[in-house]
């Protein structure tokens, strides 16, 4: 998705000799995530990135479904998901279908003595508090309050933070993550009305090139089973790379809303999109300028489609009792809309400072043991009058 980008050293043409100052070869390696088919990256190692020295038991980490179906409107308190230390073991996931994993997190500390790799989907992690540097064999991408981290599946990674106190909105997609195809023209340029262009979109920097032999853990998710494995060398022994293919970040304050004189549907709030789900941002914005304009949002039914919202921060006008890092579900098949008085309330008014990641998907989420441990039961009713 993202355009061409190149950091360090490579060679004249692409599959050709490289070798280092000793006279030896430097390892090329292709990093694609459809085959052959689609976008690439050709990475250029000190080492083979497949000296594998042990293999530890790998062990289930496959979300815990406790309700496969159901047709009623439900809330999660996110912040209610407690801290730990560890950061794979402070990701919950608590929305969950064969298109998507929508996960919270909380962890206190940096990755220091394993890397990650999500060898089944890409990751799209919102940063709701917490900062720090995404470090990978592509280079570093610094983050903070707002942040989209987009990595591609197969990236190995460690998130460094500068603090304790970090609280992350993560998607896990089974299909690669996409610039919305309406936004880009036939040759793949982000177009004048698109909510952002390349200018927006943070790509690697300071890549570091660490040429290190030892025991270096990555730990690799597959199918729901983490595999930890011991490599050899650094993966991140990286001396320059070039491609499509990799990590980028993208500020949520960076996208543009688009308004009219009437309210406007959800999809011009759209910001990536995958397989079978979207990704939207909702923003401060100005609000609709028609003289009889009513800024509420209107009664929808979704039929196609399960609308989960996370709030991240600001005022919510068709919402009662919002918190941060509250989630609402609204599930396919009945409609939903505004609380009782949100409608008249919303009248006259002329902005919005609300700020919230909504995604949309096209077949029924399930809902984990995690979920059912932060939810607030009293939602399903709260459209009563």
């Amino acid at each position: 998705m993202p355009h061409y980008h190149k950091l360090g050293n490579v060679p004249h043409k692409r599959h050709t000799q490289f070798r280092k100052p000793d006279g030896t070869l430097y390892s090329e390696q292709l990093f694609s995530t459809e085959g052959f088919s689609s976008n690439s990256t050709l990475l250029y190692h000190c080492h083979p990135p497949t000296e594998i020295m042990k293999v530890d038991e790998p062990y289930s980490v496959a979300p815990k479904v406790a309700e496969e179906k159901m047709l009623k409107h439900r809330s999660f308190q996110g912040f209610s998901i407690q801290p730990e230390d560890d950061f794979l073991q402070s990701r919950k996931p608590v929305l969950v279908n064969n298109d998507c994993h929508i996960v919270l997190a909380a962890p206190r500390q940096s990755m220091t003595d394993y890397f990650y790799k999500n060898a089944d989907a890409d990751e799209l992690i919102f940063i709701h508090e917490g900062a720090g540097v995404l470090h990978t064999q592509y280079g570093q991408l610094s983050f903070g309050y707002g942040d989209y981290l987009q990595i591609p599946r197969g990236t190995i990674y460690q998130m460094k933070f500068t603090g304790a106190d970090n609280r992350l909105f993560i998607v896990e997609s089974f299909s690669p993550i996409r610039y919305p195809k309406r936004y880009l023209s036939q040759y793949g340029q982000l177009l004048e009305h698109a909510p952002y262009c390349e200018r927006d979109i943070r790509q690697p920097q300071n890549l570091e090139t660490i040429d290190e032999a030892g025991d270096f853990l990555i730990r690799i998710k597959k199918k729901g089973v983490m595999y930890p494995i011991h490599y050899a060398h650094h993966p991140f022994d990286v001396v320059g790379w070039d491609g499509y293919e990799y990590p980028f970040a993208f500020s949520i304050h960076d996208f543009e809303p688009i308004t009219g004189r009437v309210h406007q549907p959800p999809p011009v709030h759209q910001t990536f999109e995958a397989h079978n789900f979207v990704v939207c941002s909702f923003c401060p914005r100005l609000y609709d300028y028609h003289p009889q304009a009513i800024p509420a949002p209107y009664n929808h039914s979704n039929i196609d489609s399960d609308e989960v919202l996370y709030y991240v921060d600001g005022d919510f006008m068709s919402r009662k009792h919002v918190t941060r890092g509250m989630i609402t579900l609204h599930p396919g098949g009945i409609p939903h809309g505004p609380h009782p008085g949100a409608v008249e309330k919303s009248i006259g008014a002329k902005e919005t400072k609300e700020l919230a990641v909504m995604v949309d998907t096209f077949h029924p989420l399930q809902i984990t043991e995690e979920a059912l441990g932060i939810e607030d039961e009293a939602y399903t009713m709260s459209w009563k009058s």
